[in-house]
Parts: C-alpha cells; structure tokens; sequence
C-alpha cells in the first residue's frame, strides 16, 4: 500500500497541536503501538515480568499490550516509555522498527479484518518460530486473494447496488446526519461564523485549526480534485476550477475531521463521498442559521432554493443538497432531488416522499433515464440559468417541482428539487401553470417513439450508438477510484517542504485562488 493509501490522520484541535504525541492512541492502531513496545523491551534486554515490575503491570498485561489485544492508555504508555528509556513518541507515532514488526502488523490486521474467516484462510498465530519468508508468503497470499476479491467486485453491477444501498441508508435517516452536523457546528463555531456566506479565510482558519495549510497550484493531477499529503499536513487544492473552491477544501478536509480510513471497498468509497459532501454543505450552510432562514420563509409560504443560494454564496445544487438535507427533520417535509445531463440521464438521485424514480432490476437509480415530461428535463427547454417550476402528474401521485440548468464543464445539467403536491403551499412558484402528466414506466409514454412516426420510418433508419467504453469495464481500479496513484505521488514529493527553495513553497491558497462561487 502506498504512501497515499495511508490511514487518515484524526481530527487534532489547534490547541493541541504542539502534543500531538499526548493525543489518545487508536484501537486501531494497537498492533503497530505493541510492536514497537515488544522491539523497545527486548533492546532494553528486559523480560516480560521485569518491565511490567516497573511500570506496576502483570506479564500478562504487557503481552495483551504487545499483541495488541489491549488498548494502552496514554499514562501507561508513558510510564512504559520511561521504563524502558525512550520516549512516547517512539511507541506511538514511529513507523515498525524492522521488516519482520511491519509484517507482523499486516498479518495480526489481517486476521482482525471483519471479512478475514470468510476467506478461508487459517489463522496462524505469530510467534518467534514462524520463520520470515514463512510470514512473508503469508501477507503475499492474503493481500493476493483480497485484490482478487475486489477486482471481481468491481463491476458496474457492483457499483449500482452499493450506491442503491447507500440510498436506502439516507432514506432511512431522512437524509440527515446528526454526528457530521455536531462536527461541522464545532468548526463553524472556532471561526465565530454566524450568518451570511463562510469566507475563504474562515476556511483557511478552519484548515490549521485542525493541523492543515492550503495550498493552491496550478498543476494538480488531472484525475484529482484535492491532494492531501498526509506528512506535512498540507491540502493542494486548484488555483481555479469550475467548483466552489471553499467547499473543495472543506470537502478533503472531511476526510480528516470525520476520521476517514482507507476505504476498503467501492461501497465505503462511495459511503466517504457522501460524507464529506455532507460535510463541506454542513460548514458552508451552517445548521445553526440555515434552520430559522427556512423556518421564516416556510411560515411565509416562500420556501425558494435561489434564496438559500444567493444567502450563503454556494451553487444551486449545494444549496439543493443542503435544503434536502434539513427539510424533513425541522420543516417536516418530504422531498426529492436529483442532478440530471441534458440527455435525461440521472447522475445523482434522493427521495423520501414517494416519488418513483426509474430504475434498473438491481434497485439502481443512477444512469436511468428520466421521462421527458418530469421537470427535470423540460427545464432544458427554458434558457439555461432561469429557475422552472412545474407540476407532474404520475402514477404515484402529483409533485411539484423547482429546477435549474446549469452548463458545466462535462456538460449540461438540471438541478431539480420536489415535494409532494399536499406540501406545495410551502413553496414560492406554486402558482404555475406549468403541467405534464407521466406514464413512464410505461414504454409508450415516452421512450418508444408515436406510432405513426415509427411506421413511417420502420426499416429505414441505422443509428451509430455511442458505446461508452466503461459499460465493459470494470470500475476504475485502485483503493480510490480513477486516481494515478504514480501522478500523483510524484505531485506530493514535487510540492513537498524539503523541495521547495527558499520562497516557502507554493502560495498560500487565498492569495492565488478566488474562492468566491
């Protein structure tokens, strides 16, 4: 696994950063702490009894500690620490002291993974008779068979079904996370931000309360959005680009304030999307003033999108995003959304209102098409920009729906939010004229042609499909995505500190970028 694979720091307070080594240790790092208080205990020539003699621990205590069946506290790691002549440091924050400690900590992960039994492999306890090479075929294989596990995996069937189960976990929660939201207060409150947009020095202030810089270059890998070097605590984001570079930023730090590991397959990959997502809109459209803002304009009957927008200074669909995230739990109304190409395909999907969304056999709504009648597609028809609201009638019942469309790099594309008809009195722009009816899933509401047309032209017509060429592929390989992981390392050690000559590295992120959407 390389360097950028690594585990995601956790979240760390300004006020701490100068400790960083008094911090509390990982459970999940206790194999890793226990190595190297075995390696440190036998340098020191020490027995099992004779060093827990000195720190007032049983034998049997420092070998659950150094196999890592224990969690050490941070005093009991500094009186080892001090009993064996070290520092804390050197227990906790040091990488494996030998090659053998580093492939005993694999193997003890490895057999501790949640999916390990279902492999078939035996466990095999780790002692000093179990020869090196022996250890080293046995991480080989297992690292083997799991890569083999997730290449057949990694199909698109894979993807839709993991994405449609992610669906029904935010369904499930009304799309409304209470734990992000308590960690986005928290920031939102160190910056002393209470209303009106987050700036872009709030952003920078929030990125070294939590140990960060940002970085702004122009050069980013072309198959990244942000790079975060783990090491020197810096996020590279783009000088420009076509995102809210605020919510960018905020986006890579999630991964870091939400304690994100390495994903361990697609569904955890797409699972830490939706998080830091969720994070960066929760910072940006803080729920602390965002609530009354919607509770003022839904007593009013004014509930627009376009206000919640241009208020905090975030895009159409951040702000659609934010509003779905917040309508259900505090205005007690159930909503869809959905982000759609100009050819009516969807690329992002939620609903909690009973709205039925066309989908494949797998449950799997992204990459479906959306009938021609919805809201979501007859904006197209209107200049891009303009916000279009529109009644639909379908077969489960009538929605109400507010949509933009929006050109962007990879295209266009409509933003579209709805509710049920009996909440449409909340909603500016509920007095329109605007009305479709929706036969869809019905073949001849829209996707087979009229019949006189296609009797007309029967026989005579030979299209030239666009054949995409990953409906054949497996999903982009590696533990993230569609990344270069040799780009993108070369990017880290090109931009490192030790690189840079004496004009500090790259500008700062708020002098080179303008961050404002």
């Amino acid at each position: 696994m390389t360097a950028v694979h690594g585990r995601v720091l956790p979240f760390i307070p300004s006020d701490r950063l100068e400790s960083v080594d008094d911090a509390a240790p990982r459970g999940s790092d206790s194999v890793g702490i226990g190595r190297r208080l075995r390696h440190h205990r036998r340098e020191a020539g020490l027995t099992l009894a004779e060093l827990g003699q000195r720190v007032g621990l049983s034998a049997s205590a420092i070998s659950l500690l150094e196999n890592g069946r224990r969690e050490p506290r941070v005093t009991t790691l500094d009186d080892l620490a001090r009993a064996l002549g070290t520092d804390l440091a050197a227990l906790v924050s040091a990488g494996p002291p030998s090659r053998r400690a580093a492939l005993e900590v694999k193997w003890e992960r490895a057999q501790r993974s949640p999916g390990f039994e279902g492999l078939g492999i035996p466990a095999v306890r780790v002692g000093p008779g179990l020869p090196d090479d022996a250890l080293e075929a046995l991480v080989g294989l297992y690292e083997s068979v799991v890569g083999l596990q997730q290449h057949r995996a990694a199909t698109p069937e894979y993807a839709r079904l993991a994405n449609a189960e992610l669906r029904r976990r935010m369904r499930e929660a009304d799309n409304y996370f209470p734990d992000i939201e308590a960690l986005a207060a928290d920031l939102v409150g160190v910056v002393d931000h209470s209303h009106g947009p987050v700036t872009r020095e709030a952003v920078n202030r929030i990125a070294r309360h939590v140990g960060f810089t940002l970085e702004a270059v122009p050069d980013l890998p072309a198959s990244t959005r942000t790079v975060t070097d783990l090491a020197n605590r810096r996020v590279y984001v783009p000088t420009r680009g076509g995102h809210d570079l605020r919510a960018t930023a905020l986006q890579a730090l999630g991964h870091v304030v939400l304690e994100h590991e390495t994903p361990r397959d697609y569904a955890e990959f797409l699972a830490q999307r939706v998080e830091i997502n969720y994070f960066a809109a929760a910072v940006l459209l803080p729920e602390s003033s965002v609530v009354p803002f919607l509770r003022r304009a839904k007593e009013a009957r004014d509930i627009a999108l376009e206000d919640l927008r241009d208020a905090y200074a975030v895009s159409y669909e951040t702000a659609a995003h934010r509003f779905c995230n917040l309508a259900t739990r505090h205005l007690q109304l159930p909503v869809h959304f959905m982000r759609t190409s100009a050819d009516g395909v969807i690329y992002k999907a939620y609903e909690n209102d009973g709205v039925r969304f066309p989908m494949d056999p797998t449950g799997a709504i992204e990459g479906a098409r959306v009938c021609r009648s919805w809201t979501a597609r007859v904006v197209f028809e209107r200049p891009l920009g303009e916000v279009y609201h529109q009644y639909t009638d379908t077969g489960r019942g009538t929605f109400w729906c507010t949509a933009v469309a929006e050109q962007t790099p990879a295209g266009r594309f409509s933003v579209s939010v709805g509710v049920p008809f009996d909440q449409v009195r909340w909603m500016r722009g509920r007095d329109t004229t605007a009305r479709r009816v929706s036969r869809c899933p019905d073949p001849r509401c829209c996707t087979q042609p009229p019949p006189e047309l296609a009797r007309t032209w029967a026989g005579k017509v030979w299209p030239s499909a666009r054949a995409h060429s990953h409906l054949l592929a497996v999903m982009p390989p590696g533990v993230f995505p569609g990344v270069d992981d040799t780009e993108v390392l070369r990017f880290v050690a090109e931009h490192a500190p030790d690189r840079q000559d004496g004009s500090g590295g790259p500008p700062g992120w708020a002098a080179a970028a303008d961050l404002a959407h």
